[in-house]
């Protein structure tokens, strides 16, 4: 009702004449100091310079339009044009297959994910969602993923009955309870709040998100582990784009091009300047594990791929491993 009211409430207020630009309403839902938070407005300032003011994006941060479970409707419904959702959100549209970057200690560096997200694999994945009304234009980083809890964790068995807030993916569901932890299911905007209130024990989340949403002042460790990888696809609703002047397309496409260097250019270092700004709050633990602990975690969690394959896709998973060039033997 909320995403129709807006839809309704557009149409009345936004009929543009000749003179007027185009208004495209780009909504993600983390901080506006994150990766994707800094992307998202240097595409802002790029579109509008290279479609001279005919294009004016209206960037909404901070779930300050549209929560996890609303933003996909919402752009299936035109009720904004552009959304970023995590590559763990794609499930309720019945696609899958963007769970294989969920997948435990898939990537070890920024290189290998890189050949997946800018090759074929990458290609197909974005091209996949037209059925569904959207266009994929492009991957952006955030950065590798840290645990967090009211509790050390240095060994798998450290999360065992620990309440963990995960993404709405089954790959991170079977992950955690891989792990003997509970995992619950929970919109980003509402974490600190359930970590504060103890409705949840801790999290996963790389070192931006967890800084720029002060969930390391609710939480007494964060273990340093680069067991996952979290990243975005930034998403458009296919129609409006197809009713877009060519030149028009064009010159966003320029600047997503270019906001897309920029956002996975800067990705692993504002990780590290996040990490570096919990360590001088004080009031957090963190630990990174020896290469021994990471190993250990790296066995535990590796079966979790072959309960996987049948739902991501065998043929899926295999592309990756030969792009990377991923073990997947089990020590």
């Amino acid at each position: 009702m909320r995403i129709l009211l807006a839809i309704l409430l557009s149409a009345m207020t936004s009929l543009p004449s000749a003179a007027e630009p185009i208004v495209l309403k780009f909504s993600h839902v983390v901080a506006v100091g994150t990766p994707k938070g800094k992307a998202a407005q240097r595409f802002k300032d790029l579109a509008e310079k290279y479609t001279g003011g005919a294009v004016r994006v209206e960037v909404y941060a901070d779930s300050s339009l549209y929560k996890d479970k609303e933003e996909f409707e919402a752009l299936q419904l035109g009720a904004v044009q552009m959304i970023a959702p995590s590559l763990a959100k794609f499930s309720p549209l019945g696609i899958h297959s963007f769970e294989v970057f969920d997948l435990p200690f898939l990537f070890d560096t920024e290189e290998q994910l890189h050949r997946v997200t800018g090759g074929e694999v990458g290609r197909s994945l974005l091209e996949s969602l037209e059925v569904r009304g959207i266009k994929g234009l492009a991957f952006w980083d955030n950065g590798f993923k840290s645990f967090s809890a009211d509790r050390a964790i240095r060994r798998p068995q450290d999360l065992r009955g620990l309440r963990m807030r995960i993404q709405s993916s089954r790959t991170l569901y079977e992950q955690m309870r891989t792990l003997g932890a509970q995992p619950e299911v929970m919109a980003f905007s509402e974490v600190y709040q359930a970590l504060k209130a103890g409705v949840v024990d801790g999290t996963e989340n790389p070192h931006s998100n967890l800084f720029t949403q002060r969930m390391h002042e609710v939480q007494s460790h964060v273990t340093v582990s680069r067991h996952g990888y979290l990243g975005y696809a930034v998403l458009t609703n296919l129609r409006f784009w197809d009713s877009l002047p060519g030149r028009i397309r064009d010159a966003l496409e320029r600047a997503m091009a270019e906001a897309s260097a920029y956002a996975n250019s800067i990705a692993a270092m504002e990780n590290a300047k996040a990490i570096d700004r919990v360590k001088a709050f004080g009031g957090t633990a963190v630990y990174e594990l020896t290469a021994e602990e990471r190993a250990e975690f790296r066995r535990v969690l590796l079966p979790v791929h072959r309960k996987m394959e049948d739902r991501i896709g065998r043929d899926l998973v295999r592309a990756v491993y030969r792009a990377t060039g991923f073990d997947a033997t089990i020590d």
